[in-house]
């Protein structure tokens, strides 16, 4: 099977977790409602969650978990109903059923390997991109092995599925705080294994993103970007599929990556299409040499500035007539005009006085200085 055929295969199956919930997920939230009907889960902490397994895991969680001793009833009720609003998104499993689960998938030792400075450092030399060199800590992790990678991926999802099983046994009625506590430590237990699952692919992000660099998207931006989209793989991809994380997670990455080149390049066009509005010179020899990352910052913060300068009804035509700031595609007069309760007439007329404003202004700004020497 192909690696895009895997990709499509996988999202067919858990496609976002923003989005509509996925059939696993959705699978995963009847599991929860089902065992909340068929009988009363005590809100009881299991065995397993204090094994040896797990008490790294606890000690670095320890300090980023809530007490709710010290909380008042009424206090309490709030951070239940909170809780209720937040429905977790798990890959559920068959497996996830059988309630002796938790002893075995944590009776087995994970045995990661420590971090190793020089992985770091090798993952920076080889990005072949002018970057500081802590940002090798990014990549001290080691890769992960077929048993450990599914491990880390069964074990997350499970905590998860637990924690969904007791959220689902929440009643701001009748509060317990051991329950919610529970809850919170499962959460975290859950992210603290995404989190060694995220580290030890890291690499796999610099080595794609870099290809992606180019004078008007910088490394830094990339990089932030595509950790995001590894750690939505994590949460989205089905370890009981049969093919390995990276195959997957580099679909995904590639894909966020080129997405965020070709965004970045249509708001350039739209800034620079608002500009040539505006009677400035915007050449293609002119973007070559002069629109380096710091002069077009320079100028799309003038540019703004200018808005500002503009009044409320003025200043929205603008942006929703040239597509600039939240509005994504352009308006037509008559949509502006039923917006604003006015008639198509009047809004050409704001607009016209708009656009000579800014004109007035751009020649004010000395745009000039922002030309290359």
């Amino acid at each position: 099977m192909s690696a895009k055929a895997m990709l499509d295969r996988q999202d067919s199956n858990t496609t976002g977790t923003v989005e509509a919930r996925t059939p696993a997920v959705a699978e995963g939230s009847k599991v929860a409602k089902k065992q909340k009907a068929s009988k009363k889960i005590r809100a009881r902490e299991p065995s397993w969650v204090r094994c040896s397994e797990l008490e790294a895991a606890n000690s670095e969680i320890e300090d980023f978990l809530t007490s709710y001793d010290s909380m008042e009833p009424a206090e309490l009720k709030v951070a239940i109903k909170r809780r209720l609003r937040e429905e977790l998104a798990f890959i559920s499993n068959p497996e996830f059923s059988d309630p002796q689960l938790g002893k075995q998938v944590f009776d087995q030792s994970l045995e990661l390997a420590p971090r190793k400075a020089e992985l770091g450092i090798a993952a920076v030399r080889r990005s072949g991109i002018d970057m500081p060199i802590h940002l090798g800590r990014l990549c001290e992790a080691p890769l992960l092995n077929p048993e450990q990678e599914r491990l880390l991926f069964q074990r997350m999802n499970y905590l998860l599925q637990q924690a969904e099983v007791h959220r689902s046994q929440l009643n701001p009625q009748r509060p317990s705080r051991v329950r919610m506590e529970l809850i919170d430590r499962l959460i975290a237990l859950a992210e603290w294994h995404r989190d060694r699952i995220v580290e030890a692919n890291l690499r796999l992000v610099f080595s794609i993103v870099k290809k992606f660099v180019n004078p008007n998207n910088n490394f830094d931006d990339l990089l932030s970007d595509g950790i995001v989209a590894l750690i939505r793989a994590v949460e989205k991809f089905d370890f009981d599929r049969g093919f390995r994380f990276s195959t997957y997670a580099t679909q995904v990455i590639r894909r966020n990556s080129y997405r965020t080149v070709v965004v970045k390049q249509q708001e350039r066009q739209k800034t620079v299409g608002g500009l040539q509005d505006l009677d400035l010179d915007i050449t293609d020899e002119g973007r070559e040499s002069a629109i380096s990352e710091k002069r077009w910052h320079e100028l799309r913060s003038r540019l703004s500035v200018m808005l500002d300068d503009l009044d409320r009804r003025e200043k929205l035509i603008i942006r929703a007539r040239f597509s600039l700031g939240s509005h994504r595609k352009v308006h037509t007069l008559q949509s502006l005009a039923n917006r604003l309760g006015v008639s198509k007439e009047r809004v050409r007329q704001l607009e016209r006085r708009a656009m000579e404003k800014l004109r007035a202004m751009a020649g004010k700004a000395n745009l000039a200085e922002l030309e290359p020497q």
